[in-house]
Formats: structure tokens, sequence, C-alpha cells
């Protein structure tokens, strides 16, 4: 089985060595720099200049549009990773036997989940963003997707979701994926006007999708198999907590990312 996992950085960083990983370049068509030797997304059939609004998953997409003989296909981010064992670091960082002997039982890995516990899904997005993007998805399910819509309702109650748009899938599963995730995004384009949010929350369309990870696993009843994450250097868990709090209290910069 042949699987690629790409690491989506805006910059030059260490990578793991192990040949299963491609370094990409997201947002490469205003973020490259002569030096990067990286995979650019701007290649081919993309939506590189989407990337101030949709994060990673320019690299995402252009993957599934260019990204050839391959039997699976995943994202990691530079500094976040799936492991195996600890610490995490750089050459812990799971390998292509460990991605091959996941997927030999399974069709879908993914982090294991993310738990809030004081608030839902919901609640833990409208207090980190606008509101009006998360409602309308909801509308555009509704309307064209319905069949997704008792998951995504199941989920913005739930006070737990696979975050951060990682992944390692079976070719079929990554195409059928990005048809859902594309096509929901692409409509919701069209429906919100975004020119007055500020840089963070204009990031709308990557912080959408992952929501909707999880409403797509249970509406197709993914075989899928958690996999422990790890970010490098650490995560600042005790701010993450206070700043959580503080935006549920409306205390403050709504400050999500650090």
């Amino acid at each position: 089985m042949k699987v690629k996992v790409l690491v989506a950085a805006h910059k030059q960083f260490p990578m793991p060595t192990d040949p299963v990983y491609l370094p990409v370049l997201v947002g490469a068509v205003k973020n490259y720099k002569p030096g990067i030797s990286y995979q650019r997304d701007d290649e081919g059939s993309n939506i590189s200049a989407k990337n101030p609004y949709y994060n990673e998953l320019t690299g995402v997409y252009w993957a599934w549009k260019n990204l050839k003989d391959v039997d699976a296909v995943g994202l990691v981010h530079y500094r976040r990773y799936f492991y195996v064992k600890k610490p995490f670091t750089l050459e812990n960082a799971a390998k292509e036997a460990d991605y091959v002997r996941l997927l030999a039982k399974h069709d879908v890995i993914v982090p294991t989940k993310r738990n809030y516990y004081i608030e839902s899904n919901y609640d833990h997005y409208v207090h980190a963003h606008p509101a009006e993007p998360l409602d309308k998805t909801r509308e555009i399910l509704a309307k064209d997707y319905p069949e997704y819509l008792p998951a995504f309702d199941m989920m913005m109650k739930r006070r737990s979701a696979h975050m951060f748009n990682m992944f390692v899938m079976k070719k079929e599963q990554f195409d059928a994926y990005c048809t859902f995730i594309f096509g929901v995004l692409s409509k919701l384009e069209g429906q919100i006007d975004i020119s007055g949010y500020s840089v963070q929350d204009q990031r709308v369309y990557g912080y959408i999708s992952e929501r909707l990870m999880d409403v797509w696993l249970y509406t197709t009843q993914q075989n899928y198999v958690e996999m422990t994450w790890g970010q490098l250097g650490g995560e600042k868990k005790i701010q993450k907590g206070i700043n959580l709090i503080k935006r549920k209290l409306g205390i403050g910069k709504k400050q999500t990312h650090f």
C-alpha cells in the first residue's frame, strides 16, 4: 500500500524524514520564498490563493486534484503529528508502517477526540467566532445534503470532536470526503460575507471543515480508528483552558490560536 501524508506548512520548518511524509507549502502563491523545496499547493488545479480563508485545506485540495498513484492520502501539520509513542518529537512521528498497519483493518484514521467539557461544539465555536457561517452551514446541509443534517445536529450538541483537519484515508474515502467538504464550502462561500471579519475569523472555511469531519464520518458510517496526536513543544493547556473560560464568559479578546 502506497501512503502519502501531506505536512501542511506555510514556511520552512524541520520535517520528519520518513518517506511517507510530503511537505506541502500551503498558500504557496503568496508564501513561497526562494529555497523552499516543498511541494507547492499552487501547481496544477488549485485554490492556493484561498489559503487565508481555507487554511490547510488548500493543500488537501491540491492533493485531491493532483496527487496520483497513491492508495491512501493524509494530512498533518508542521507542528502537529500522529504518534504511536512519546515523547512527541519529529523522530517519533508515526511511520509509514504504522499507517499501513492501521489501514489494513480500517479505511480512515483520525486523531483522538478533543474534549471541551464545559460547552458543546456549537457553543465552543460561537464563543470564538461569528455564528453566521456555522448557522448557514446547517441551512446548506438541510437544503442540499439532508442526509447529513442529523449528524450535524448531533455533533453540535456534543462536547467532543475529531479536530484539526488531520486524517489518513484510503483513496476512495479521501475522494468522497473532499467531494462533500468542498461542495459544502463552495456553497457557503456564496452565502456569507467575510469582508468585515478579523484576519483570524476570515479563516472560517478551515474552521467549518473541522466541524464537518465527524458529520461526514458518522453519516457515511466510515470504518475509522483513532490515533494519538501530539504537538511539537507541547500544548499550552493551561492558557487554552483559561481562554476557553474567558470566551464562554465573554471576557476579553476571542483568542483561539497562540
